[in-house]
């Protein structure tokens, strides 16, 4: 009987903590800032963001969200570790690369300031961004600093960033999946129109230092385009180093290492009983997901919005 009592008392604990965290974590609103929508702690630092001051030898990873930028930051820490697996796990990803805009302050045990971190770091330093590229500090074009973009299908991306509202109680309710597939295309979600974002950023890398990359590339040739970006960077790998990085940087390593899979940070804002940060990562999901009739309607208006880019989409392999 006394561990019955016990027990039901521990319960009754778990649920009171459970309902403190509802009160502390409010999903936070959107705010217009120059035509894009972002949540209301960046749009609130948002004058100390744009005048961040970025040094030559910067480099920034910049993608829309839910893209492939955890996966992108392990590639680029792992090219600029040569590989040494235990320097990677030195810091959660948060904390190796700065996620430049984004601001929480409740609650304090999750308390994180993107731009706080990046100014105390010494040189060199690797940052996150999903700005979209006319939200972009200047000084980091101004400094001609090393940019890596990726970009992922709209569907995809679609499907995971909704999962991503789910399980993160930092951004607005994503409602129904009706819904938010209908906010995605008229780009109501934090950070904007994907439309506005892949095509900004494509049309920016003719005139500055920027390596663009698809997500579906990624996952068919993983070792090439890895390649690619140890190239951009000046690292010479040997086919040893480049083995071990393709390995550790597979979706499955990734999911299990608590310094990439965000399990060590965030709690009781991401949740992930409700869907896990690294979910899936494949191609083509969006068949599990999208009707016939959604995807009838995406499609029409995804031609119209992708009309005038000479950007291309693999919707899957």
């Amino acid at each position: 009987m006394e561990f019955v009592l016990i027990d039901m008392f521990s319960l009754a604990m778990d649920k009171m903590k459970d309902l403190r965290l509802e009160e502390t974590v409010i999903r936070s609103e959107l705010f217009d800032v120059d035509g894009v929508p972002l949540a209301e702690p960046i749009a609130r630092i948002w004058d100390q963001v744009w005048k961040f001051k970025a040094r030559p030898d910067d480099v920034l990873i910049a993608t829309y969200a839910k893209a492939g930028t955890t996966w992108t930051q392990e590639i680029v820490d792992m090219i600029q570790q040569n590989g040494d697996t235990e320097k990677c796990k030195r810091e959660t990803t948060y904390k190796r690369h700065p996620f430049l805009e984004w601001y929480c302050a409740e609650p304090p045990s999750a308390r994180y300031s993107g731009l706080e971190l990046a100014e105390a770091m010494p040189s060199p330093r690797t940052m996150k961004t999903h700005l979209p590229v006319q939200l972009l500090p200047p000084s980091f074009l101004e400094q001609n600093c090393k940019i890596i973009y990726v970009a992922r299908n709209a569907k995809d991306n679609l499907v995971s960033y909704y999962h991503f509202h789910r399980m993160n109680k930092g951004l607005p309710d994503p409602g129904t999946w009706e819904e938010f597939v209908q906010k995605f295309m008229t780009g109501k979600v934090p950070w904007g129109s994907w439309y506005d974002h892949v095509k900004g950023w494509w049309k920016a890398k003719h005139k500055h230092r920027i390596l663009y990359l698809f997500y579906e590339d990624m996952k068919e040739n993983p070792k090439r385009e890895i390649q690619k970006i140890a190239k951009f960077l000046e690292k010479d790998l040997s086919e040893e180093v480049l083995n071990k990085i393709v390995h550790n940087t597979s979706f499955e390593v990734m999911k299990e290492n608590p310094m990439a899979n965000y399990t060590k940070d965030f709690e009781g804002i991401m949740d992930h009983s409700i869907s896990p940060f690294m979910r899936k990562g494949i191609v083509a999901d969006w068949k599990n997901h999208f009707t016939v009739a959604q995807n009838k309607k995406f499609d029409e208006d995804y031609e119209k919005k992708m009309s005038d880019t000479s950007l291309v989409f693999r919707m899957e392999l």
